[in-house]
């Protein structure tokens, strides 16, 4: 069930965005009198599950859940028709309309996801505000295990900027440290600059160990599971634990580790209680989870946004998640970190996505999926929008029109490209799923 959840929930954002998208392409086509012979939802590689023809255009749904497309007339494509191009021009196609109107066009499913995106992140801050850690609201800095401390960080350390530039929240400095060069902290009351290790990252991603970092706090409760160890050793929400076995532990992690380290074991647990001290016997079950949750309301704050602040807040949002995802370029064409080779396909995300239903997680997953289908298809490669595009704005910055060679050239080399960067991330989903047998 939980993963029929996931395959649900990631064929829901796809078709979404997929129908949206040919939308922005579709109804430009249509309002300067464009001939649209196809809209699909997926590809329809020799069948379809489902087709109508209405007017000039067929509707239909694909068995192969990769994307979606309209054909339009007289336009060079992914499909390579070109008997029709063989033919005079005829108004109604594509190639016989002014190169500013083919531009708009060509550019509306990129336009489409980019407001998309903007809209529900306005939708999402209005109505859930934007919760999070202050960077520089953490008083005993952070965390950090083996992979962090590879990267060149220390548990303890107070991160002061990433490559010079100050971060707000702490979940976007962990996304800084991945892609930035070098790290300002404060260590034991001195400032100091160290570089981020590509061996490091080369470990981080091959482990997709992404919390090698966290903020380090107090071990003060927030709540207790029911039936679990905690509650029968009598802990309490608010309790401070401060100390195990008679030695003292005056944060989380350092109580976490001790937790980790004596499955089995009878501990003797020191909370602070209204003022009081207490000690608690608690043994660790088998698999070191003792049913408690952190409080941590004195590091996290809330911004509230009224409707009209949202939309400047979710416009703001969706440029600085497009600029880190052409920010993981960099990375990415590190060979160094071996960030390439956890490229996702469709296999690995839907393994990203929750086992039970989260409409916050859904509506921020469509959001960021939208900003990212718009970086890519505008990228200027054929095959792609942006590859037409880009012969788009070479004809109307030189008055001539490349020939139709060219373009179906073009067309197929981009086809090759995107062929091969359809069997890379394939091959990295299909290699993940064989290293968790081996």
């Amino acid at each position: 069930m939980a993963t029929a959840i996931q395959i649900i929930q990631f064929l829901l954002i796809i078709s979404i965005l997929v129908i949206l998208h040919e939308l922005g392409h579709f109804l430009p086509a249509k309002y300067f009198k464009t001939k649209v012979e196809k809209f699909y939802l997926f590809f329809d590689v020799k069948f379809s599950l489902f087709k109508k023809k209405i007017g000039d255009t067929e509707y239909g749904i694909g068995w192969l859940p990769l994307g979606g497309y309209v054909k339009i007339a007289g336009m060079i494509d992914e499909s390579m028709d070109t008997e029709q191009l063989k033919q005079e021009p005829q108004p109604w196609e594509f190639r016989s309309k002014p190169a500013w109107q083919r531009l708009i066009i060509m550019t509306g499913g990129v336009i489409v996801n980019f407001l998309l995106a903007w809209i529900i992140y306005t939708m999402l801050l209005f109505n859930n505000g934007d919760s999070y850690i202050p960077s520089d609201n953490l008083k005993y800095g952070i965390v950090v295990d083996s992979i962090g401390e590879q990267l060149g960080l220390r548990t303890g350390d107070q991160i002061l900027r990433v490559d010079d530039k100050q971060t707000k929240k702490f979940n976007e400095a962990r996304l800084d440290l991945i892609l930035g060069d070098e790290v300002t902290v404060r260590r034991d009351g001195e400032e100091i600059t160290v570089p981020l290790s590509d061996e490091g990252k080369e470990t981080l991603f091959a482990t997709q160990g992404m919390n090698f970092i966290d903020y380090r706090s107090k071990a003060i409760i927030s709540k207790v599971q029911p039936n679990s160890v905690a509650e029968d050793a009598g802990l309490l929400p608010g309790d401070e634990i401060v100390g195990v076995n008679g030695e003292e532990t005056k944060f989380w992690d350092e109580f976490r580790t001790k937790i980790g380290s004596s499955v089995s074991e009878k501990l003797d647990i020191t909370v602070l209680r209204d003022g009081r001290t207490e000690h608690l016997d608690l043994v660790v079950p088998q698999e070191g989870v003792i049913g408690i949750l952190l409080d941590v309301t004195d590091l996290s704050v809330t911004d509230e946004y009224s409707f009209l602040e949202a939309i400047p807040a979710g416009y703001t949002r969706t440029i600085q998640v497009l600029t880190d995802q052409i920010r993981q370029f960099k990375v990415i064409f590190n060979t160094k970190t071996g960030a390439y080779k956890q490229v996702k396909g469709p296999i690995g995300i839907v393994d990203m996505m929750p086992t039970v239903w989260d409409w916050t997680f859904f509506w921020s997953f469509m959001a960021m999926f939208s900003v990212w289908l718009a970086f890519l298809n505008i990228l200027p490669i054929p095959a792609l929008d942006g590859g037409h595009v880009m012969f788009l704005l070479y004809e109307m910055i030189s008055g001539r029109k490349p020939s139709e060679k060219v373009l179906e050239t073009g067309q197929i080399i981009g086809f090759v490209l995107l062929m091969g960067l359809m069997l890379l991330v394939f091959g990295n989903d299909i290699w993940n799923i064989i290293k968790k047998f081996i």
